[in-house]
């Protein structure tokens, strides 16, 4: 082949190339860019379901993924030792109200009767005593008995006195009853028992374990027998109702997010597109990820954290389904 020809090949194939070049950019500037897609995750509000008392589950009422509503059962405990607890503060608290009930109703019938008599008793006594009294004090006037004798006499009498004003009042603190301080006592020691009883009930109805508010379950730990802890967590309620999006953002993105900015969220897992709101822009910390740009004279970017509320809502988004903004 001639030095002219393969020259004239070289320029055929370097303008062949420099065309093929040119189509490729062309066709490049004219196709549309992709958009840029910021993916986030659903979450949502959790409570723990757990008992005050160790106890043994004994029935489950619900299965994981299953919706409840406040104050559906969800789990039934058993706990023998409070329901002891209970016969105990119960019996307490029967024999404080018959204390009361004696404190209130005074003396029985016999003991006003018997101390009534005693009373007659030394009445009679007293009468006895004083005429004896008056007597001897005649006679000693008389100077008939020696002064010794008048006083034996003399000390007899009031003795008799004081027998009588002793009896008396046994008998009035018969008839009155118990002091006031005894049944304000008596009334003090009936609540403190009632008080038992009332924790303990307090107790038992722990056992019967309800949904505080409308939810789904997802997760649950013991298994019918087993014995849990005072406080340990027996299943989670996620409240679907109270339902947000999480999207980590990079800083040099973050000025498009704003509180208060309404976005179009694509969910795919309901195959939906919804309005969400801006919530919470949050700083995760230097931990999370972060792109270094020092190694291009730029900064180091870090990450943070998006909280987007949807406006109205929305059924069938629950924790962990994907949503994504344009």
């Amino acid at each position: 082949m001639s030095k002219n020809s393969k020259s004239t090949s070289i320029i055929v194939v370097t303008s062949l190339l420099l065309i093929v070049l040119v189509a490729v950019i062309a066709v490049g500037f004219l196709l549309p860019k992709n958009e840029e897609l910021i993916q986030g995750e659903a979450e949502t509000s959790e409570y723990r379901v757990s008992s005050k008392v160790p106890s043994r589950v004994l029935e489950l009422r619900v299965e994981e993924g299953q919706m409840v509503r406040k104050g559906d059962t969800l789990a039934i405990m058993e706990a023998p030792e409070v329901e002891a607890k209970l016969t105990q503060a119960t019996a307490a608290r029967s024999m404080a109200e018959a204390v009361e009930a004696k404190a209130q109703n005074g003396a029985r019938r016999q003991e006003i009767q018997g101390a009534y008599e005693l009373y007659q008793k030394a009445k009679a006594g007293l009468e006895i005593a004083e005429k004896t009294y008056q007597r001897v004090e005649r006679l000693f006037e008389n100077g008939v008995l020696p002064e010794q004798k008048r006083d034996e006499a003399k000390a007899q009498y009031d003795a008799a006195k004081a027998t009588v004003v002793a009896a008396e009042s046994q008998y009035e603190m018969a008839k009155e009853g118990a002091r006031v301080e005894d049944k304000a006592a008596a009334v003090a020691q009936v609540s403190r028992a009632q008080g038992a009883v009332d924790e303990v009930n307090c107790y038992v109805g722990e056992t019967v374990l309800t949904a505080a508010e409308d939810g789904m379950v997802t997760e649950i730990f013991p298994h019918v027998g087993e014995l849990v802890g005072s406080g340990a967590p027996i299943m989670n309620v996620a409240m679907v109702d109270k339902v947000w999006f999480t999207f980590n953002v990079r800083e040099d993105k973050l000025h498009r997010f704003s509180n208060g900015k309404e976005f179009d969220v694509f969910v795919p897992g309901i195959d939906k597109t919804i309005k969400a709101r801006v919530t919470r822009i949050k700083n995760v910390g230097n931990f999370a990820a972060w792109k270094a740009t020092k190694a291009l004279d730029g900064i180091d970017l870090k990450v943070f954290e998006v909280r987007i509320t949807p406006v109205d809502k929305e059924e069938g988004i629950v924790s962990g389904m994907s949503g994504v903004i344009k």
